[in-house]
């Protein structure tokens, strides 16, 4: 296996990384509802698609706690 001939220093390791960056995505407003989602993908609250429905969304039930 191979090994280095010299040491890199920190400031030339640290270049290299600099691209290693995670970005934040582009969102884009539903045209159906209103909320954001990424582009080119169905919402994931209504389940519409370019102005068709592609997928049906089944809507959360909030449980009401009874104490007793």
């Amino acid at each position: 296996m191979a090994l280095p001939k010299r040491k890199i220093s920190k400031a030339r390791r640290d270049k290299k990384k600099t691209h290693k960056k995670l970005s934040v995505c582009s969102l884009s407003k539903c045209k159906h509802c209103g909320r954001m989602k990424k582009p080119h993908a169905v919402c994931p609250y209504c389940g519409y698609y370019r102005g068709k429905q592609v997928i049906e969304i089944k809507e959360k039930k909030k449980e009401s706690k009874k104490e007793s």
